[in-house]
């Protein structure tokens, strides 16, 4: 009976887990993901009195105001997040309806954006109003992702205004955006010049999609930059992790070593080293701090495979887009060859328990934090809504899977 239980256990490591009850392949949990996000409309509008379903602008009441019908629709920096994800995986799978996807989102924008602009009120925030964040760039938060999104979408789909739209994008992360004197991007809010860790995907993610995409060293050269400069603000030596902002007014760090915030830092340098030339003067820099980060992180994994939302704080709840974010790390770092493959049992009990507990039948990504600003208490981090398919973890846990996939097939 023994060494039938052991068989069981030997066979449990190497054949597809069972989730929810089914036993399915990486492939098979992610499709169902991405089949779940397809389910949403991004090209559809709701009317806020009428509760009406509008196709486009043309179809909106005068004087009626609309708001999206899936937050899918959005023009924020986690729908470029899953736009670049969703062409990610419709390249790996050739399956051409994932990639038609980020080009229908984008497409709908550029149709439609026009209106909201021409119709803005100046009541509430432009990141509150239909495609504000579009055609309005005060953050990074506005333009990064969605402007490296559209790259992706650019390179498939060479339209003039995306391309106008790109230049602007990039022109305000290497020109607009704020910054301290030493030329490291920061924020006005919570308090003036404030460094944010977010900040370093914020910016690199497109900062990293223009060098590969016009080859010009300029766009490699201030992502490099900006990882190492906001790292330095933000690192601790002591936890070996990244705090979440740094405040340049008190000459001092937040509170919170909040995980999502260190899964962008990994994410970016990631994202940079993938079109970084191999002699450029800066990558072996990025590739020890990335496998620093990876190193200290290893130290806060719960015995489950999961990181939680304080990555320090063990009584916090075990969130799951961190956890994607540090086994994508980790796994596409091995694909890569940057960093030693035994760290690849860090990325393995990560993914199972993502495949095991955060993934259901139906492809609701569980348990992801809301969206999230730099807070000066703890119980502020502590107490952040989750949601299952938020669409802050839906492009996370799809490049995940692509690099776990990948990372099977080296076995």
């Amino acid at each position: 009976m023994k060494r039938k239980v052991l068989l069981l256990a030997a066979i449990a490591l190497v054949c597809p887990v069972i989730i929810f009850g089914q036993q399915r392949s990486d492939e098979e949990v992610i499709r169902a993901v991405a089949d779940n996000i397809l389910k949403q409309p991004v090209t559809q509008f709701v009317g806020v009195t009428t509760k009406e379903v509008y196709n486009s602008t043309k179809e909106i009441p005068q004087g009626e105001d609309v708001k999206f019908k899936s937050p899918l629709t959005e023009w924020h920096y986690s729908n470029g997040v899953l736009d670049m994800s969703m062409i990610r995986l419709g390249q790996f799978l050739n399956e051409p309806k994932y990639i038609e996807y980020a080009k229908q989102h984008v497409a709908f924008a550029f149709a439609n954006y026009t209106y909201f602009q021409n119709t803005f009120r100046n009541d509430r925030r432009h990141w509150y109003w239909p495609f504000g964040q579009l055609w309005n760039f005060k953050e990074l938060d506005d333009c990064g992702a969605m402007g490296a999104a559209v790259v992706n979408v650019y390179e498939l789909d060479p339209r003039p205004e995306y391309r106008e739209y790109i230049e602007k994008a990039a022109n305000h992360v290497m020109y607009g955006q704020d910054r301290l004197e030493d030329g490291t991007l920061c924020r006005t809010t919570p308090r003036e010049m404030t460094v944010w860790a977010d900040d370093v995907y914020m910016s690199v993610s497109l900062l990293s999609q223009m060098g590969g995409m016009t080859g010009d060293m300029k766009y490699i050269d201030e992502a490099a930059k900006q990882i190492i400069q906001i790292t330095d603000y933000l690192w601790c030596p002591e936890k070996e992790l990244f705090y979440h902002g740094y405040y340049t007014d008190r000459k001092r760090n937040g509170v919170a070593f909040w995980g999502r915030a260190n899964g962008w830092i990994t994410v970016s340098i990631t994202l940079v080293l993938d079109v970084m030339p191999a002699d450029h003067p800066r990558r072996a820099e990025l590739i020890a701090l990335l496998e620093k980060q990876i190193v200290g992180a290893s130290r806060y994994q719960n015995a489950n495979g999961m990181w939680n939302q304080l990555l320090d704080k063990p009584d916090s709840y075990d969130e799951s887009s961190i956890t994607a974010m540090y086994v994508y790390g980790i796994a596409k770092a091995i694909n890569n060859g940057w960093i030693d493959p035994a760290y690849r049992r860090i990325a393995e009990a990560g993914w199972r328990a993502l495949k095991e507990t955060q993934i259901t039948e139906e492809g609701q990504f569980r348990n992801v934090c809301v969206g999230t600003g730099i807070m000066d208490d703890l119980p502020f981090y502590y107490s952040r809504p989750v949601g299952d398919n938020e669409k802050h973890g839906l492009g996370l846990i799809i490049d995940t899977a692509i690099e776990m996939m990948k990372l099977t097939v080296r076995r």
